[in-house]
């Protein structure tokens, strides 16, 4: 009965790129709405699928273990697992994660951090309110590149001098930071802090900070917190020494086959150590990689039997007893054909179906494409259902759209000659409708530019929560991050997606003449491109890619060498979207005088031979360096793009056949001075055997050449001198702030200066009180009181 049920609970199941997540209730798959996602209790199991954004379009399936969830949960979880896999088609990799012991990749979807909650979530778990603020928790938060949060005893004595606590009061956050704590901590705590006012309170809750060395400078916030917590007496605990960070890079690598014998028996034998080969693998066949304990891989044979895919699972889980490895060892199960970039970068060298030998273009039906330049042909969605499912694409696309701009705080309609056109500056509404078994489905798009101010972003999630009910809660939401828009909104404006980086589309407003502009068109066909403003310069240039560069006088349409036909087609078909002026065709290396002027001179731009080519069989990965243990350790960073570029850090990108070292600004000289010994290291001991001579090469944060920035799209240059620190987002914050939740406004205004009065408002003291009622509001509203 339960296979039923499991049945029942998959038909519902979308393929949509983004997250998905399930908890074990009652035995059962019960959804879990996403201003709850981050939230893990730890008396139960949890399902997650990840459908990524990236080209590779990979699917993943996580299944986390609550530390103190049952047998019968844990044994729920993996038979929902297993169906899961076998409804996508048995393409997903799939994860076990146990609590506290969680992957890099895993720890990845949640970027502003994971939360641990006590007990189970029982029933109430499926009615989170995002606006409930009858709460009071304190919240242990530990990490810096990974955040996790442990929901802890309300008292003192859950305190240490080296950690950071958020005590949660619903309608205020208060960070409490303890004096042994760094820069880099506190500030992912503040992000977290961010992210549960804006997704469990709609934005509606005010956060303050404390300085755990200096409480006397915050005495209002520790006035509410002893009111919470009560006196202290003696002293705090010391801090707790973190965790040392797992050893994922090991050299000692086998290779193990394992099959059925008679009467049920599993028979597991040792098959190679590294340096592994492809050739290794039997179709016919399962087979279980361990990386020295650390982590253990199953990869599944398309020809082997029924029996023996269906249980990888539970066999990896089997052989981790048998090994006496721990119990929170990772474990990784994966399909022939959808296997992991980990388990790829463990052999020595990895050929994909259909690929030529060395880096040479793939052959494919016939002509020479890229693999993301296959023809998508809406037709076969419905005679190869397994299609839809790789392209993410819950239908054809021919449905019906309507837009919405926030425009001062208000749902303003976009008029249909400019849909397709969006502005950093703005946020977007974007409902999708279209039909499947003669009933109106929804999808509710949500883009939010990079430039929106913090009350637009939250307006759009605000206004997203009417539309939502206003459709009786049918449609399903998708959060688009701008720059990362997934392949279905890409179909749905039929090659007429254009994001400029900055401005506004609201009428009337002028935007500042930027003089040049220029775009990067990536696409073959109108059902996957879109053109991104980059910054006009020669260094933006991809040779991959066709350029659009619109000036005052001219419009170059500049094709690069790796380009093909198709892809130029719609570099035309863009070009016209954005001007009637005639384009002048520009071939790479015949550049007339007048384009390297518009672009302020010629400059080194991404050539690499490789881009021009066929996805290559070991795709680029970046990881975070940490040379913590006197060991070189690595964080993979799963989906990257240059956020992901931490300036506290050293990252790693191996692109094979040459490794970069980025060095952050603020990454601490001993792992600078360490990292190319770590690359070193590094090439040494991969498992899969890799050149020495491979070239290391280091790159400074602010100064990449690129050789390195041709490998993330839309590259922004100016990006460094935006990001906040610690410092300006607590002063942004506010700490006084938090008050107005609990003082009538006569009283909080005695705790301001003068002079900290008219900083907030904008007008004296004397002159706000003579202001009528409806004026006062409005400038409470700018100051971030409501």
């Amino acid at each position: 009965s339960r296979m039923t049920e499991a049945q029942d609970v998959l038909k519902n199941i979308q393929r949509k790129p983004g997250l998905q997540i399930w908890t074990i209730s009652k035995m059962k798959m019960v959804p879990v709405p996403e201003q709850a996602h981050g939230n893990f209790f730890e008396g139960d199991c949890y399902i997650i699928l990840n459908v990524s954004n990236s080209t590779s379009q990979s699917t993943d399936i996580h299944y986390w273990i609550g530390n103190t969830s049952s047998q019968d949960e844990q044994g729920a979880a993996a038979i929902y697992v297993t169906q899961l896999d076998k409804y996508l088609g048995g393409s997903p990799v799939q994860y076990r994660e146990v609590q506290g012991c969680e992957s890099a990749k895993f720890k990845s979807y949640f970027k502003n951090g994971l939360i641990y909650k006590k007990g189970g979530a029982g029933s109430g778990f499926t009615h989170v309110e995002t606006n409930t603020f009858n709460i009071q928790r304190l919240l242990h938060v530990k990490g810096t590149k990974h955040v996790t949060a442990r929901e802890v005893e309300v008292s003192w004595s859950s305190f240490n001098l080296g950690d950071i606590f958020l005590l949660d009061l619903g309608k205020a956050v208060i960070q409490w930071n303890g004096p042994q704590s760094n820069r880099q901590e506190k500030l992912k705590a503040v992000l977290l802090a961010q992210d549960i006012r804006d997704r469990e309170r709609g934005g509606r809750a005010q956060i303050g900070v404390i300085e755990g060395g200096q409480e006397e400078a915050s005495p209002e916030l520790m006035k509410l917190m002893i009111s919470v917590l009560g006196q202290r007496t003696g002293h705090l605990k010391e801090s707790i020494p973190d965790d040392k960070p797992d050893q994922n890079q090991t050299s000692i690598i086998k290779l193990y086959q394992y099959e059925h014998c008679n009467f049920g028996q599993l028979l597991v034998q040792e098959v190679a150590t590294s340096p592994l080969t492809q050739d290794l693998l039997s179709s016919s066949d399962c087979y279980i990689l361990d990386q020295g304990g650390s982590s253990v891989m199953v990869w599944k044979g398309k020809a082997a039997s029924d029996e023996e895919r269906s249980s990888a699972l539970s066999r990896a889980v089997g052989f981790i007893k048998a090994k006496n490895y721990p119990s929170n060892t990772k474990v990784e199960v994966m399909s022939e054909g959808g296997e992991s970039a980990m388990f790829k970068h463990l052999f020595k060298s990895w050929k994909e179906k259909g690929q030529t030998q060395g880096l040479g273009r793939t052959h494919s039906v016939g002509k020479i494409a890229k693999v993301d330049q296959v023809k998508f042909d809406v037709m076969e969605l419905h005679a190869q259902p397994k299609l839809a499912a790789q392209e993410r694409m819950v239908d054809d696309a021919s449905g019906h759209i309507q837009v919405w701009r926030i425009e001062n705080l208000e749902l303003k309609e976009v008029n249909p000659s400019t849909f397709g056109q969006f502005y950093g500056g703005d946020c977007y509404l974007v409902l999708y409708t279209y039909n499947r078994a003669n009933k109106q489905q929804y999808i509710l798009y949500m883009w939010q530019g990079r430039h929106a101010t913090q009350d637009e972003v939250t307006a759009c999630a605000y206004q997203a929560v009417n539309l939502d009910n206003k459709y009786n809660g049918a449609p399903t939401q998708v959060r688009v991050v701008m720059g990362k828009e997934p392949r279905h909104f890409l179909a749905i404006f039929k090659g007429r997606l254009i994001i400029f980086e900055g401005g506004t589309g609201r009428p009337g407003v002028v935007n500042p003449d930027p003089g040049a502009r220029l775009f990067q068109v990536r696409g073959t066909h109108e059902m996957n491109t879109k053109a991104t403003e980059v910054p006009g310069r020669a260094s933006s240039l991809n040779t991959n890619d066709v350029f659009l560069l619109k000036t005052h006088q001219n419009v170059f349409l500049w094709y690069g060498k790796g380009c093909s036909g198709d892809e130029r087609e719609m570099g035309k078909a863009v070009a016209d979207l954005l001007s009637e002026q005639d384009k002048q065709i520009v071939m790479e290396g015949q550049e007339p005088a007048a384009f390297w002027v518009a672009l302020g001179g010629k400059a080194p731009y991404a050539t690499d031979k490789r881009l021009e080519k066929e996805v290559a069989p070991h795709e680029p990965r970046l990881f975070e360096c940490s040379n913590q243990t006197g060991r070189f350790l690595m964080t993979e960073v799963a989906d990257f793009t240059q956020d992901d570029l931490d300036e506290d850090d050293v990252m790693l990108l191996d692109t094979w056949e040459e490794i970069f070292l980025w060095i952050g600004n603020s990454a601490n000289q001993y792992e600078t001075q360490e990292s190319y010994n770590s690359a070193v290291e590094y090439l040494k001991t991969h498992p899969a055997g890799r050149d020495p001579g491979t070239p290391i090469t280091t790159v400074k944060q602010g100064h990449e050449p690129p050789t390195f920035t041709g490998w993330f799209n839309a590259w922004d240059a100016h990006k460094w001198s935006g990001g906040l620190s610690y410092e300006e987002m607590k002063s942004k914050l506010g700490c006084y702030l938090v008050f107005i939740f609990f003082l009538t406004l006569s009283l909080f205004q005695e705790y301001l200066t003068d002079a900290e009065f008219e900083n907030l408002f904008g007008c004296t003291r004397n002159n706000f009180q003579r202001l009528p009622k409806w004026r006062q509001n409005d400038l409470k509203k700018k100051a971030g009181l409501f």
